[in-house]
């Protein structure tokens, strides 16, 4: 072998193998277990996922976005992109998630499970100290690079990290902090590269807040089409494609929109593998933006005929509709008309109260505004789909006052016969301690009646669970996320007929429970919905009511148990001390 041979045949060798893109890198050497998929063993992807894959990986590519729906298999996707930066690129990579909870959670469950399962990373995670001289749950790192996965709402974390790749999974979840917008935070941290590249996905929530949706407008925005079986023609699926017969969503077919023909659920997986991405924006470089739902799922759980009559079941529910349109269709959520007429809402009231409570009331709750001379009360019946308001009483009299609390206990141990024979009494009761002049006599009131379910309260701004327990020590305190219930409200009066009011209350009290209307306004930047109050108007009917629907979040009654209770003049009798009827529902 000559000299010029050898020479030729060791340049050969020190050549880095062509590089693969990160759909066919997926596709040879990940693995599922059966613990993250219903479908272990190796990934095979979807023309939809391909794409997708295949923009993270281009280098011309500095970012992607991704409006995600559920049930379209592309969580995997985020774990992937990380599997091969840590095997083929090694690099300073931070994931943002909402939560701490969300990456310990994400860690344990999809992480470590397919980089186990999968021989070409297997170990990689796990093999080199960090400084501290060990890798932590959510700190690795390995030859060439690091893994920090890092929570939004703990902004600080992200000021120590120069980073060249960032991925951020549900950015709709993150509100900006006191530090300012997380996933703003988190793109400064990649400053220093060059080459970096950001990777944002989301599930899209309000569509004026949007972060994944206003991140996809700036996008080259690309929707993925499939052809017609009949025509040829492609078109991107939507809900509005849709049909099925009255009352059997089992018929549900895509209609085209080109050719007019009605294809069945059997054609869907041939159309989706024939799928393409098409670029809709082509003047925008650098910036590729996905938009998929789950109409184009090919799992069993999301076919035309389940998500019809998911849609049926949720559409006269405007907080599980959001849930549908957010979730299934990937799509932003519309608020209603934010102004009520408050003349048009009471001349909707019904023919019932708390003199005639409808049979369709299983559970009472109550919820107590405190003022300085007075404690407002609204009581709010429960069926299993509406919720009806019977009654709002006030007692007036001083909170620093023994008697005023004593009618207050009186009045919470009301009870009202059932019109199918039983009687109703207050099951859970919310009271607000947010003022602080009166915050001890709360507590002291609540605290010896706790067993009562009856609660002290403070309402918090923001996106918050309805109802959850304080961690401060001391006497039990619960936090109601009152923005959430405000919408519910809002939501419940102008799309639908799931909450009603009764014709016994006054003017006024129509006037006050529509008192706010919801307003976007610019945090650091960043849009965040607030409810701002309507000059001239009070507004405890609306916090009473609110803590009234929080209160219900308490009761864990079997309401079948309860129907069939209350439909017997003989139900079981209260082991609580016999009831006192109040004067105050009287008056």
């Amino acid at each position: 072998m000559t000299i010029k041979a050898m020479r030729a045949r060791a340049l050969a060798a020190l050549k880095p193998p062509p590089r693969l893109a990160l759909a066919d890198w997926i596709e040879r050497d990940l693995y599922l277990p059966a613990g993250v998929s219903a479908l272990p063993g190796k990934v095979r992807l979807w023309p939809y996922q391909r794409g997708i894959a295949d923009a993270i990986s281009d280098p011309e590519v500095e970012r992607v976005t991704l409006v995600k729906s559920v049930r379209v298999g592309l969580s995997t996707l985020l774990t992937a992109t990380i599997a091969n930066f840590v095997a083929n690129e090694p690099s300073p990579i931070l994931l943002l998630l909402p939560t701490e909870a969300d990456c310990r959670d994400y860690v344990v469950s999809d992480l470590e499970p397919i980089f186990e399962a999968s021989p070409a990373v297997a170990g990689l995670l796990s093999g080199e100290a960090d400084e501290s001289g060990r890798n932590t749950l959510l700190s690795r790192r390995f030859p060439g690079g690091s893994l920090k996965i890092v929570a939004a709402k703990s902004p600080r974390n992200l000021r120590r990290h120069n980073v060249r790749i960032l991925l951020i999974d549900e950015a709709d979840a993150m509100a900006p902090t006191a530090e300012g917008n997380p996933l703003t935070l988190g793109e400064r941290r990649t400053l220093s590269f060059a080459n970096r590249k950001i990777v944002t996905g989301s599930t899209p929530t309000i569509e004026e807040t949007s972060n994944v949706l206003r991140a996809y407008a700036a996008s080259d925005q690309r929707v993925f089409e499939v052809p017609c079986p009949e025509c040829g023609a492609h078109t991107e699926i939507l809900w509005r494609h849709i049909e099925w017969e009255a009352g059997r969503p089992d018929t549900a077919a895509f209609r085209c929109p080109h050719c007019e023909t009605l294809i069945p659920e059997r054609h869907k997986a041939q159309m989706a593998a024939a799928g393409a991405w098409r670029i809709t924006r082509p003047d925008v470089a650098g910036h590729a933006g996905f938009r998929i739902n789950a109409l184009i799922s090919t799992l069993a759980n999301a076919s035309w005929a389940k998500l019809a009559a998911e849609f049926i079941a949720a559409k006269d529910h405007p907080d599980q509709l959001q849930t549908f349109v957010n979730t299934i269709l990937a799509e932003g959520w519309r608020e209603a008309a934010e102004d009520i007429d408050p003349d048009a809402l009471q001349s909707r009231a019904g023919d019932f109260g708390l003199d005639a409570i409808p049979g369709d009331v299983l559970l009472v709750t109550a919820g107590v505004d405190v003022q300085g001379d007075r404690l407002e009360c609204t009581f709010a019946g429960h069926g299993r789909e509406t919720a009806f308001v019977l009654g709002h009483v006030v007692i007036w009299g001083s909170p620093g006052d023994d008697s005023t609390w004593a009618e207050l206990d009186e009045l919470l141990r009301t009870s009202w016969p059932h019109p199918n024979g039983g009687r109703l009494k207050v099951d859970a009761a919310a009271i607000d301690s947010g003022d602080g002049a009166w915050t001890e006599k709360v507590y002291a009131f609540t605290r010896a009646r706790f067993g009562r379910k009856v609660l002290a309260i403070k309402g918090v701004a923001g996106v918050r669970p309805p109802l959850h327990r304080s961690s401060v020590k001391g006497a039990p305190m619960f936090l109601v996320g009152v923005d959430g219930l405000k919408a519910q409200i809002l939501q419940r009066i102008a799309r639908g007929n799931t909450l009603r009011f009764s014709d016994r209350l006054e003017a006024e009290y129509f006037h006050q429970v529509t008192s706010e209307r919801r307003t976007v306004r610019y945090v650091r930047g960043q849009p965040v919905r607030r409810f701002e109050r309507i000059p001239g108007r009070r507004a405890e009917a609306l916090d009473c009511l609110v803590y009234a629907l929080a209160a219900r979040h308490v009761i864990n009654a079997n309401l079948d148990v309860r129907e069939s209770e209350l439909a017997s003049a003989t139900a079981p009798k209260s082991k609580l001390s016999p009831v006192i009827r109040s004067r105050w529902v009287d008056r």
